[in-house]
């Protein structure tokens, strides 16, 4: 019953600013833009509390670092379900985010497609070559800089199956860092795993939790090979920190 009720619930919150927008963003820029940032700011921490409320279902937000944030920085995580996004976004709610992602996600998925759009994430398109994805990334680092907004990249690329964090891939993590100079911002999180499709949506939201934590605060890298090297510690850490999370009953916090 409890599961019934919240879908209702996600419903009602969900369809009407998703319809909205779907209508506004070819007429309306504005308009869609607002609703934007309704989702983004209001909504994605209200369906949390729906899921909390009436599922168990618990999302840790740890706030060490917080008060050590520089003004603007990159946030590079590990990936492993299309939550992560508005994850991210509950978790750094108070600045503007934008996402690196590939360009499917900015059509057909209710909610997060347009609002990607018109806030002008970077949409990669699946089929570029490495250096048109490159040329992408680094105007797109021009751009955040100068609308003072914060990137986010998922440095693996892709959403893991298992809940183990994969490779790292440097190539786009330098282009971002080159041209936006900016300091980088690791977080680790976990729990999307267990709910990256359907059936597990059904089966394992039910008393299931989300995590996320900055794990460090770094400078801007000055050469190439410091960058691949803080990637590579970056790694790291958020492996641990995920492994610490899962000797963890979901809902201890620490």
């Amino acid at each position: 019953m409890s599961s019934i009720f919240t879908l209702i619930c996600l419903v009602v919150m969900v369809i009407p600013p998703s319809l909205g927008n779907i209508i506004c963003y070819p007429f309306f820029p504005k308009l869609s833009l607002k609703i934007s940032n309704y989702i983004s700011k209001r909504l994605a921490p209200w369906v949390f509390s729906v899921l909390d409320a009436y599922l168990g279902f618990k999302f840790w937000a740890y706030k060490e670092h917080f008060d050590e944030l520089p003004e603007q920085y990159i946030v590079i995580t590990n990936h492993q379900s299309l939550l992560d996004i508005p994850v991210v976004m509950n978790f750094m709610r108070k600045v503007s985010l934008r996402f690196v992602a590939k360009d499917i996600l900015g059509r057909h998925i209710p909610l997060i497609s347009e609002m990607l759009r018109i806030e002008k994430h970077c949409l990669i398109p699946r089929k570029a070559k490495p250096m048109d994805a490159m040329n992408y990334i680094g105007k797109f680092g021009e751009q955040v800089v100068r609308e003072n907004q914060v990137p986010v990249l998922f440095p693996e690329g892709s959403r893991t199956k298992d809940g183990k964090v994969g490779k790292f891939y440097s190539a786009g993590f330098r282009k971002l860092t080159e041209s936006s100079q900016l300091p980088v911002v690791v977080c680790a999180l976990d729990g999307g795993y267990q709910i990256r499709d359907l059936y597990k949506i059904f089966t394992n939201l039910k008393k299931g939790c989300y995590r996320i934590k900055i794990v460090k605060i770094y400078e801007p890298p000055k050469t190439k090979e410091e960058a691949n090297a803080m990637l590579d510690e970056s790694r790291e850490l958020i492996q641990k920190q995920v492994e610490e999370w899962r000797k963890l009953p979901s809902l201890q916090k620490y």
